[in-house]
């Protein structure tokens, strides 16, 4: 099983025994520690920035400097929020550039040029403006208007916001940088088709999504909620893979539909974020009295939530990431029981393995602390 590496299959012909090429392994092992190594330089980089921001004063020159012609609260926040933002991304743009185009590149897994790379970069930092700007303006009158009770408000309108956002993602946000296309295979609709009438769940729309005009990584997911929930599956996976190994995968993506995955994630993740805010408010409250801030409304104060709220985060990292990890594992059975095709699972995991420059084996710290999703390893294991 994870003998001698195969050359990649024409589409959707392929060998019944797939294995792991050694070679594209020793890659993956070098690639994830390249990425370990960048994803410890840039939390580290962030929170050095944050306080720095705060105990040098700077985040109090900047509300300063903006107080003289923004005399209303909310012109000020946007203000902030959008010179901050900028300021930081331009700071950090080496990290980006090379976690995000350089070692792709180096490594065969992007396809795309530096002039579409910085187009994304400068889209993504438009949507994170119009999406966050207002986010701030309501977190920032909740803390001007409710100060004691205003993590609880803050909460309830970032869960409300983030359905929202699940609700208009595949319509709104997804093509601003991809294509969906309505799938048109009758063969792998009608197992579809099959598949749903033997689990009696509704599927989602079908599409192909051109991941290949940006990676050569294969992927496919489930977005969007209600009406626009829909299963995408990578043009890097469609065209590589055979019917049976992508069954499994479409079986693994109903059987988080099946399992209510969607509903749940968003169930934990509601009472993640409502410890978070709390902790925030009391971390908040605490900083703002040593750091003689105006109050929790205090724009200048800001640094002291992204400190709060990032803290959080990286403490309770580990925690939902076993909770998905979980989930991802009982989809995985619902897969193979479903199509009754162990073989094509495990085909299907390798072959991702290969193509994705997945590490297999990864030391059991590092699945602890950042994988959400099983390695191929246990994947492999459990369809064994």
């Amino acid at each position: 099983m994870w003998g001698v590496a195969i050359q990649d299959p024409t589409p959707h012909i392929i060998d019944d025994v797939v294995a792991l090429d050694l070679q594209r392994q020793a890659s993956a092992r070098d690639y994830a520690a390249r990425q370990r190594l960048l994803m410890l330089a840039e939390v580290a980089l962030s929170g050095i920035l944050v306080v720095a921001f705060l105990i040098s004063g700077g985040s109090r020159w900047l509300k300063l400097g903006l107080a003289a012609g923004l005399p209303s609260p909310w012109l000020m926040v946007a203000a902030y929020v959008a010179v901050a933002t900028l300021a930081y991304t331009l700071i950090t743009a080496p990290l980006s550039w090379y976690g995000g185009y350089v070692l792709p590149h180096r490594y065969a897994l992007s396809t795309q040029g530096l002039p579409g790379w910085i187009s994304d970069e400068l889209k993504s930092l438009f949507l994170g403006m119009v999406l966050g700007i207002p986010v701030a303006e309501v977190v920032y009158w909740l803390l001007r208007s409710q100060p004691e009770s205003w993590w609880l408000w803050a909460a309830i309108f970032l869960i409300l916001f983030a359905v929202l956002l699940g609700h208009l993602g595949p319509v709104l946000i997804v093509p601003l940088f991809y294509k969906l296309t309505p799938l048109r295979d009758p063969e792998l609709l009608a197992r579809v088709a099959r598949l749903a009438e033997r689990t009696c769940t509704r599927v989602a729309g079908m599409y192909t999504i051109n991941l290949s005009s940006r990676s050569t990584a294969a992927n496919a997911m489930v977005m969007g909620l209600g009406r626009t929930k829909r299963i995408a599956l990578g043009d890097t996976l469609y065209t590589r893979y055979s019917p049976d190994e992508i069954e499994t995968i479409i079986a693994h993506e109903l059987g988080h539909q099946v399992h209510h995955d969607l509903e749940l994630g968003i169930a934990v993740q509601s009472l993640l974020l409502l410890a978070g805010m709390y902790v925030a408010h009391l971390f908040l409250a605490w900083g703002v009295r040593v750091f003689r801030f105006e109050g929790p409304g205090d724009i200048a104060a800001l640094p002291l939530l992204l400190l709060a709220v990032g803290l959080f985060s990286v403490v309770t990292l580990p925690l939902s990431n076993t909770y998905m990890r979980w989930r991802e594992h009982l989809a995985d059975r619902f897969a193979v029981r479903t199509t009754g095709n162990r073989r094509a699972f495990i085909r299907a995991m390798l072959r991702l393995a290969n193509q994705n420059l997945a590490e297999a084996d990864p030391p059991r710290w590092v699945v602890w602390l950042l994988y959400s999703h099983p390695p191929i390893r246990d994947r492999v294991t459990a369809g064994e």
